[in-house]
């Protein structure tokens, strides 16, 4: 299984230690291992190692209860969302239409499976049980927009429309940094 860089960034080492603050508002009791991980969960869009063996210091029970507490429970994960998260439905509907074979092209163009997120987090794949639309089977949503009747051959496109996205912000950005850099030497 790959993994993704599993280095907390800077931004989440800072929500971490605020997150901490927050454990003091539950009391130290085992009942409490699952509200505590969801509100960090809430926090940190994610369950990373170290917020584990934080929450197991808190709580004084071992880190690999933890685990055994929260792996049993589909609504968390274990890495951090992609910024484009891929979302294929394998509902009924979805999958009599071979959803599973967009589910294998996803995985296949990004280089991860199921439940996990490539290394530069730009992507993460996930399968649902259904998403309601039906009548657009088979379904992968990818962010928040919905994307009807996939076929194996749309997956590539779709993951080069959001390439292409990515280089026109990129250069949208450089083109206006000369600009602002000019501006500001003027006094504007």
């Amino acid at each position: 299984m790959r993994l993704v860089n599993e280095e907390l960034t800077t931004e989440e080492k800072a929500i971490l230690k605020d997150i901490v603050k927050k454990f003091e508002a539950f009391d130290k009791q085992r009942g409490n291992l699952i509200p505590i991980l969801q509100m960090v969960q809430d926090n940190l869009s994610y369950l990373p190692s170290e917020a584990v063996q934080l929450v197991a210091e808190y709580l004084e029970i071992n880190a690999c209860q933890v685990y055994g507490v929260a792996t049993f429970y589909n609504q968390f994960r274990f890495h951090p969302p992609g910024k484009h998260p891929v979302k294929v439905c394998l509902g009924t509907a979805c999958h009599v239409r071979a959803g599973d074979i967009i589910l294998e092209n996803f995985e296949r163009k990004l280089g991860i499976v199921d439940g996990e997120t490539t290394p530069d987090r730009e992507f993460s794949i996930e399968r649902v049980a259904c998403v309601g639309c039906c009548a657009l089977a088979p379904v992968a949503i990818i962010g928040e927009t919905v994307h009807g009747h996939m076929a194996p051959s749309k997956v590539e496109g779709l993951l080069m429309r959001i390439d292409i996205e990515k280089d026109i912000a990129k250069r949208e950005q450089e083109k206006s940094e000369p600009e602002q850099a000019t501006s500001d030497r003027s006094g504007i």
